[in-house]
């Protein structure tokens, strides 16, 4: 019997002038799960705004898994069970 197929939905940005690289990430982080990803490309300042109001969020990338929000890139590193990279260490 085949595996259930994993699917997750990522909205991130991906304008003109900006390629997000967490989103990038995310993305590639999903498939390497075996996720099929479907992917929102925020492609204007308007869209990627309207999306954060639309779900109380300040930031995007922004993961959904089975209609629940997981978050940006590190949360979803966390839900993977990945390490984080502590914010307040020094390089």
């Amino acid at each position: 019997m085949a595996a259930p197929r994993k699917n997750a939905v990522l909205y991130r940005m991906a304008m003109k002038d900006h390629l997000c690289p967490f989103g990038l990430k995310s993305l590639d982080l999903l498939k390497r799960q075996g996720f099929e990803v479907e992917d929102h490309r925020l492609e204007t300042r308007e869209e990627t705004d309207r999306f954060q109001r639309e779900h109380g969020v300040d930031t995007t990338p922004q993961t959904f898994i089975g209609g629940r929000r997981i978050g940006g890139n590190d949360d979803l590193r966390r839900f993977f069970g990945k390490n984080v990279r502590d914010p307040n260490a020094t390089s």
